[in-house]
């Protein structure tokens, strides 16, 4: 399995079966290396409704003809814009072709169009991917909860956590979602795309090293394997 970051919270995760894409945001994200016109993809997963985490799901799926797999509100948004969908809401799962997904609770907001009259888009999730013999935790945009101790009972191969702070985690309480979940290895995400969410991933991976954790910053267009 080979997981490529894309930069913010987009990450492109290959397995034996499909090419998943998670929180497609690249057009406008200036951390980007790649452009969505460039992507490959046989499914796309969302965890939340906000711009820099949906921002390309549309366009992908009507190019690619993947289908948008998040929560039900979502799902549905997009499939009155003739998207293929899979709704799904936090603590259930399905089999897919390639594996299993299932949406996990976050602690964060969800919506389009923010202003005067944003659209509401259900619950924020996190989303655990079960393929090629790997569990991924993909957090999404959350706080710290005390119910990620029952996600780290899933035997975590991969965690991708937020560490921008202001609107997620900050990397003292990611630190502690490393004890909770206690993943063979973490990449951070949700950093350093705007000032308001600057970060140092070196530090944050050096003091999750201090607390007995792997971690691994990876620069967008930079992968690992599984």
């Amino acid at each position: 399995m080979r997981v490529t970051y894309l930069g913010h919270s987009c990450f492109l995760v290959e397995t034996s079966r499909a090419r998943l894409i998670i929180d497609p945001f690249l057009t406008g994200n200036p951390s980007a290396t790649a452009t969505a016109a460039e992507i490959r993809c046989d499914y796309i997963l969302v965890s939340h409704g906000h711009e820099d985490h949906t921002g390309d799901a549309l366009a992908l799926s009507q190019r690619t003809g993947a289908p948008i797999i998040a929560n039900y509100e979502i799902s549905e948004y997009y499939a009155a814009k003739g998207a293929k969908t899979h709704g799904m809401n936090p603590g259930g799962g399905h089999q897919f072709p390639f594996g299993r997904v299932k949406l996990t609770l976050a602690h964060h907001t969800s919506s389009l169009e923010a202003g005067l009259n944003p659209i509401y888009l259900g619950v924020p999730c996190g989303i655990l991917i079960q393929a090629d013999g790997h569990t991924l935790y993909h957090a999404g945009d959350t706080a710290l909860f005390l119910d990620m101790q029952l996600i780290g009972r899933n035997n975590l191969s991969l965690a991708m956590l937020p560490i921008g702070d202001n609107y997620t985690m900050g990397p003292e309480d990611a630190v502690l979602a490393l004890d909770f979940l206690k993943p063979k290895l973490a990449v951070p995400m949700h950093y350093n795309t705007w000032p308001i969410i600057a970060q140092d991933p070196a530090a944050f991976a050096a003091r999750a090293s201090e607390a007995g954790h792997t971690v691994r910053p990876l620069k967008p267009g930079e992968a690992l394997e599984l």
